[in-house]
Parts: structure tokens; C-alpha cells; sequence
């Protein structure tokens, strides 16, 4: 497994899947990612020029927060860490604060110290998840250093805050487009609806202006087969990725169940 510490956790990352993920990436001009989440796919093939993005605004700012002035970031962060370990209750303010200005250090913090490490938003786009007992956060020492190394990483990206579309925008034939969407069966569960007709229209888009691109999307878990039918038109090869025990039923249902993912690729 590449040595990619995540800064933040992120629903569906890519960290145990990434080496064998980059194995099938071919040369490339420029690196798209309109999901890009948690990042680890952006940090194990390390562009030196790409665009990505999300539509989770808080997400994406605190991305730029983390290139543009990570010296700032880690010092709030400690100063938030170090007031949890006097109150846990202090959690609550933070949340409070964040869903009324959303800056980047309390969403790091929150992210890091909330239950489960799961990040929901309701439908008024309001963070609602409630404070881990027991889960003091990342040390600050060991935060500064994961903020630098990420920073590092960053120098010659572009982050768009928007839909899909918006980060593609600029993508020509030379670049290469990795996508890993909310997933069909889970969709919803960050206070928005993922509309997957919309994503088969921009593959075929992108199928005629000849960009290549690389689909991570429902697979199996368990005995269960959530495989999506993707119209077969638009890509030459699908394969299954490993990526280790569902999070969602060893914590939801109390259930170990292997994960496989899809993955097509339209070369």
C-alpha cells in the first residue's frame, strides 16, 4: 500500500486501492479529478499539473487552505485540539460555528473528531454529525507534518468548487480523468442526489473528444452484487478492485463483508 496519510477522512477513499488504481493510469499532459474526496488518488500519482474538484464547497476550501496556507491551518487546528482535551462539549461549538462560516480548520477538526470519522451533512447543508467519545483528534504534532507533506503535493493544482462538469471543463485529448462519484446505491447520504444519467452523458463526451478516463463506481460486497448496468458503449474493459472490509456494515450492521469495486476504463 503507497504510504498516503489522508489529512482528511472521506467517505469511499482510495488509500488501500491507489498503487493498484495508478497501475492502469497511461502518460498523461494533465490530471483531472471532479471527486476528488479525501484525495488519495491525487496524492499517489502526484501530477505536476491537474484540476479537481467537488461540490462539497467546505471540502474544496479547505483543499486551498491546505496550499495556500497550511502554517495557518496547523496552528488553528492545535489551538481547536487543545481545547477539546479540556471539554468535550467544546466539539459543539465548533460545529455550531462551522455551519454559521465554514472555515476550513473547524471542518479539519470536525472531521477528525466526529463520530465514526463520518461525515454527514442534512439537507440544509448543515453538518450534523455528533462528537466520537473517546476520539481526541490527531495529535497537533503529528498534524503539522501531514499538513506540509500535503502541501507539498499541491503546488500545481487547481481546485473548482462546482459540479462534475464545471472541473472538466478544460479537459482536452492529451489529459487523463479520474472519477470516483458517489456511488449509485449510496446516494443521498450527504444531503444531496447524485443523478447517474448525467455522468453517462459526460463519459460519452468525453469518449468523443478522445480524453481517456478511469471509472470507480459499484461493485460487490459480500454475497451482495450492487454492480451498476453502465451502458456498455462507453467503455472497453471492467475489471474488479479489491478494497479491503465495508466501513458502512462493520459500523452500521456489525457485519464483515469484503469490498470489490468496479473499475472501467473506456482504453
Amino acid at each position: 500500500m503507497s504510504t498516503i496519510k489522508p489529512l482528511v477522512k472521506w467517505s469511499g477513499s482510495k488509500r488501500s486501492q491507489a498503487d493498484r488504481l495508478a497501475s492502469f493510469i497511461p502518460s498523461f499532459r494533465r490530471y483531472y479529478e471532479p471527486f476528488v474526496g479525501g484525495g488519495s488518488m491525487l496524492y499517489r500519482v502526484g501530477p505536476e499539473e491537474a484540476v479537481v474538484g467537488d461540490s462539497c464547497k467546505p471540502l474544496i476550501d479547505l483543499w486551498e487552505a491546505i496550499k495556500t496556507f497550511p502554517n495557518r491551518l496547523a496552528s488553528e487546528y492545535r489551538s481547536l485540539w487543545e481545547a477539546l482535551q479540556k471539554d468535550n462539549d467544546f466539539y459543539y461549538i465548533v460545529r455550531e460555528r462551522f455551519n454559521a462560516y465554514q472555515e476550513p480548520w473547524d471542518f479539519l477538526f470536525l472531521t477528525r473528531t466526529c463520530m465514526n470519522g463520518l461525515i454527514r451533512f442534512n439537507r440544509e447543508g448543515k453538518f450534523n454529525t455528533s462528537f466520537h467519545i473517546g476520539r481526541p483528534g490527531i495529535h497537533p504534532d503529528t498534524m503539522d507534518a501531514i499538513i506540509l507533506d500535503w502541501h507539498q503535493k499541491l503546488h500545481g493544482v487547481v481546485f473548482v468548487s462546482g459540479d462534475f462538469t464545471e472541473t472538466l471543463r478544460t479537459v482536452t485529448a492529451e489529459d487523463f480523468v479520474y472519477l470516483d462519484p458517489p456511488y449509485f446505491h449510496t446516494k443521498g447520504m450527504y444531503g444531496e442526489t447524485f443523478e447517474s444519467s448525467r455522468l453517462w452523458e459526460c463519459l460519452e463526451h468525453l469518449n468523443r473528444t478522445g480524453v481517456r478516463w478511469m471509472l470507480s463506481y459499484d461493485g460487490k460486497s459480500g454475497d451482495g452484487d450492487h454492480t451498476v448496468d453502465i451502458p456498455q458503449n462507453l467503455y472497453r474493459r471492467h475489471e474488479y478492485i479489491q478494497s479491503g472490509i465495508s466501513s458502512f456494515k462493520r459500523i452500521v450492521k456489525k457485519e464483515k463483508a469484503m469490498v470489490y469495486e468496479s473499475l472501467y476504463l473506456n482504453f
